[in-house]
């Protein structure tokens, strides 16, 4: 059994996320001692965003720069971490409305036709659907579907949408909102966040 648990935010050990996910993948090890954990931190060591020069070594151009040829190699290890895990942890921060780049970035090399989904004549199909993703959310903000905010979420949404795409059901968001809004708002938030690790751990022994 393995473990990925991916990181995104730059904000070291202040980060809520990283705290978030940091405790969902000991929980998840508690549950089941025989994972194998991979970790990927997006901050520490970027994957590089895509440029035109990546889709020509992709479709069969030598690469100009040992540099690029190293980018493209991390870059198909991140994909064959993703697809050799049966847990992945996500730490995603809110950034401006969305995820951050660094995340986007790995994001982009996992969507790769024929590893992660592929076209058919009756549109895609998801083709990494045998895992289970658990996002580990924080917002300065309150995006819930209730408020007035909501339509400004492309953090969460996108992150549904693209691991659907993959083919993926079994997606959990662990979330802490409003952190921005006071400290009392900040530490309820850490703390029903952390709770719901908890519960989930509680059902992860049950099942086991």
């Amino acid at each position: 059994m393995k473990l990925l648990h991916v990181d995104s935010s730059i904000l070291g050990q202040a980060s809520v996320s990283r705290q978030l996910s940091q405790a969902i993948v000991a929980a998840e090890v508690a549950a089941q001692p025989s994972f194998e954990v991979e970790r990927l931190d997006l901050a520490a060591q970027p994957i590089g965003h895509l440029t035109g020069h990546h889709l020509a070594a992709g479709q069969g151009s030598a690469p100009e720069t040992s540099a690029l040829a190293e980018d493209i190699a991390a870059g198909a290890d991140a994909l064959e971490a993703f697809l050799a895990a049966d847990v992945v942890v996500v730490g995603a921060p809110m950034y401006n409305f969305s995820i951050p780049s660094q995340l986007k970035a790995w994001i982009d090399r996992l969507a790769v036709a024929g590893k992660t989904f592929r076209y058919t004549e009756k549109g895609p199909v998801g083709l990494a659907g045998d895992k289970r993703v658990i996002i580990a959310s924080s917002r300065g903000g309150l995006y819930g579907p209730e408020t007035q905010m909501a339509a400004l979420d492309h953090q969460e949404t996108y992150l549904r949408s693209v691991f659907n795409f993959f083919g993926i059901t079994d997606i959990t968001f662990v979330r802490a909102e409003g952190l921005a809004l006071g400290k009392a708002q900040r530490e309820q938030a850490i703390a029903a966040a952390r709770s719901k690790i908890q519960g989930h751990t509680r059902s992860l022994r049950h099942a086991a």
